[in-house]
């Protein structure tokens, strides 16, 4: 519902795509496009670097660390604002808390000292394949063995075992820099989200190609490091990929696109559409525990869920035919349950119901119908 006064239409126009949401929207594009390309020449051009004098100024390494810090900091501020406004939800409460301790201890704080003590700056918070060059030999050669074994057991054992037993919601709603920024200082945008059908089939191809693209490209780059001096074409062309995956996916579709369409797409446009870690975690969670109970013959349809989804899932067709469900891309964030008026949604981890649990509910709600 709309406020009144100056701050109520500003406050509806910047969260319901109004001329304040674009501009907003154009000005964290010019924001990503200077803290990426500052200081080079583009056709000539000279693009400034405001935030290295910054960084500078600050008594920072470098300007990467002055956008950690801006990053950790709208985590924190916006993380404090969600811990408020469902500050009589535990799950929410400890859930955000976890959030912001993660991006400023393992994502902020834990690399910065690790540079101090002529360390390595590695990030526990992110693995394989969303932090590819984790897997790259390069990287790894470079690497101190606890980080080098982290990286291998994390991404291969952890990160998908985890997945089984508490879907993609442990990492991408608990863990993830990317949905932690999205959870918190994107809460406004959630409702934004694209609903509709066209939505859903985009998504279910742009997100399995840029994990398909994840997997050449690692194995591309691990195959040209053990035969690559014999086959110099093949390594030129394996580092060509390398080169313009990491810019189109991790700094265009992760670091520019991801964060300036919140005022206007919603807050998990990049974790929808591209994340290939969202991809990975999302067909484990389909043959997982992981799932949202439907409590029969309750819902009234009120839309709430499926307005306030972020991964723009139609949660109220679920809950209208009284149908259990797992999807992909839910993230496990559980607004959905927070914001129906009747208690009809739970998250859940537990396996599918025995199939003759099932038949005798459906002949037991026939038989009351009848």
């Amino acid at each position: 519902m709309r406020q009144k006064g100056s701050l109520g239409w500003l406050k509806h126009d910047l969260t319901h795509r109004g001329p304040t949401a674009w501009l907003l929207t154009l000005g964290l594009f010019a924001f990503y496009f200077i803290l990426y390309y500052g200081g080079r020449t583009l056709a000539g051009v000279a693009i400034p670097d405001l935030f290295t004098p910054i960084a500078q100024a600050l008594h920072l390494p470098s300007k990467w660390t002055f956008y950690g810090l801006l990053y950790t900091l709208a985590i924190a501020i916006g993380g404090a604002y969600v811990i408020y406004k469902y500050r009589h939800n535990r799950y929410q409460v400890i859930r955000t808390s976890v959030v912001i301790f993660v991006q400023a201890t393992l994502a902020f704080s834990v690399p910065w000292v690790l540079t101090i003590f002529e360390q390595p700056e590695y990030y526990f918070s992110y693995l394989w394949p969303l932090q590819i060059d984790y897997f790259y030999p390069s990287t790894i050669l470079s690497m101190p063995l606890p980080f080098i074994l982290f990286s291998l057991l994390g991404s291969l054992i952890m990160v998908p075992l985890l997945g089984i037993f508490f879907g993609k919601r442990w990492y991408c709603s608990w863990v993830c820099g990317c949905g932690g920024l999205a959870n918190t200082a994107g809460e406004p945008f959630r409702h934004l989200s694209n609903k509709s059908s066209k939505a859903w089939a985009f998504e279910k191809w742009s997100i399995h190609i840029t994990l398909f693209l994840a997997l050449v490209t690692t194995a591309l780059v691990i195959a040209s490091w053990g035969v690559g001096q014999n086959y110099p074409v093949f390594a030129e062309r394996a580092a060509s990929l390398r080169s313009l995956y990491g810019f189109v996916v991790m700094t265009l579709l992760s670091g520019i696109i991801g964060v300036a369409l919140y005022p206007v797409g919603g807050t998990r446009v990049w974790c929808r559409y591209f994340c290939p870690m969202a991809a990975l975690l999302g067909l484990v969670q389909k043959f997982g525990r992981y799932r949202i109970r439907v409590k029969d013959n309750m819902c009234i349809s009120c839309g709430l869920c499926s307005t306030y989804c972020e991964m723009g899932i139609d949660v109220r067709a679920y809950a209208q035919r009284n149908q259990d469900f797992v999807r992909a891309s839910c993230v496990g964030c559980g607004i959905c349950a927070e914001v129906c008026p009747r208690g009809v949604l739970r998250l859940e981890n537990r396996w599918r119901r025995d199939p003759q649990e099932l038949s005798m509910d459906a002949l037991l709600n026939e038989t009351y119908r009848g």
